[in-house]
């Protein structure tokens, strides 16, 4: 009796990590199909010199030499930059703070449900699908009717009045505004769930102690928070590496490449100019940065909570 009873209940986990699986098994198989697969199609078409029919030549590197001499790539890169600054930097910074003022003084002095009508407000062009926010900011940046030039107009200030998607100067700018917009809400909502856990107690003895509102938000809330800001940041710049639906939507790259970005310029290059190998070496090298720059990021986060919990102890 005292042997079998072991024997029962190592078969039950057995049993029960068997039925795990096969519940992950359709999940681990649609990774396969969706994302694995294509990747190493992808990345076979990247060594081979084609234009979509007949059979692939092998051409080995040369999509990649090509590829580091490519004038238009590095300025289509340097425009990731750009849209780097403008959904992780920008919205993270204004997002902590917006998180800070509704957490810390809508909320006590208005009531929280103020607080989440606003949160949710910010939140409301994360809902939106993209096609959909950049057709409305097409609209409102439209230079013959567009209501930004129509209000510029009404309140005197006609001379301000842009084709702002239309002209090379402005026109990265723009986007970066609209995409400011866009990607605002996520970095709010989860730095208000980080304000959440942080101790009431610290505000209090700061306050006690003088401390004014930014002197608390500087001093407390971005040590306290610094995971969630880190996962913000590492999350929003992975989605401004590999932006699409945006660039698409408001300029196709446009005009005459100024706010052309690696995703837009692969698809261009795969599809429309039909140079396949060309294209999948685009996105193979733009997918090799993103998961370098993902694995150096939760790298860092890694070792920074080993050490908060080596303070801790």
């Amino acid at each position: 009796m005292s042997l079998a009873a072991p024997r029962k209940e190592h078969a039950a986990k057995v049993g029960r990590r068997d039925s795990y699986t096969l519940y992950l098994l359709p999940g681990v198989l649609a990774f396969l199909a969706v994302v694995i697969a294509p990747f190493v199609m992808n990345t076979a078409w990247s060594f081979a010199d084609w234009q979509g029919v007949g059979d692939p030549k092998w051409s080995g590197l040369s999509n990649y030499r090509e590829l580091l001499a490519d004038a238009e790539f590095w300025a289509s890169f340097r425009h990731s930059l750009f849209m780097v600054l403008s959904m992780a930097i920008v919205p993270t910074a204004v997002g902590l703070v917006l998180a800070a003022a509704l957490f810390d003084f809508v909320a006590k002095h208005y009531g929280s449900r103020l607080a989440a009508v606003l949160r949710a407000c910010f939140y409301l062009p994360q809902v939106l699908p993209i096609a959909v926010a950049g057709i409305v900011w097409s609209w409102i940046l439209a230079p013959d009717d567009g209501a930004l030039n129509a209000f510029l107009k009404a309140i005197g200030l006609g001379s301000w009045q842009h084709d702002w998607l239309g002209d090379p100067d402005l026109a990265l700018y723009s986007v970066m505004g609209v995409m400011v917009w866009v990607q605002l809400g996520f970095p709010l909502v989860v730095l208000m769930a980080g304000l959440g856990r942080v101790d009431p107690q610290l505000y209090e003895a700061a306050e006690l102690d003088g401390a004014g509102w930014w002197r608390r938000l500087w001093h407390i809330t971005l040590p306290q928070i610094r995971p969630e800001i880190q996962v913000v940041l590492l999350w929003c710049t992975i989605a401004a590496l590999k932006v699409f639906g945006a660039i698409y939507v408001l300029t196709k790259g446009g005009p005459g490449g100024a706010t052309d970005v690696p995703s837009y310029f692969s698809y261009t290059t795969f599809f429309e100019q039909t140079q396949v190998g060309y294209g999948a070496a685009i996105s193979t090298v733009l997918t090799v940065i993103i998961l370098v720059l993902a694995l150096v990021g939760l790298k860092l986060q890694t070792r920074a909570e080993d050490a908060e919990e080596g303070r801790a102890a």
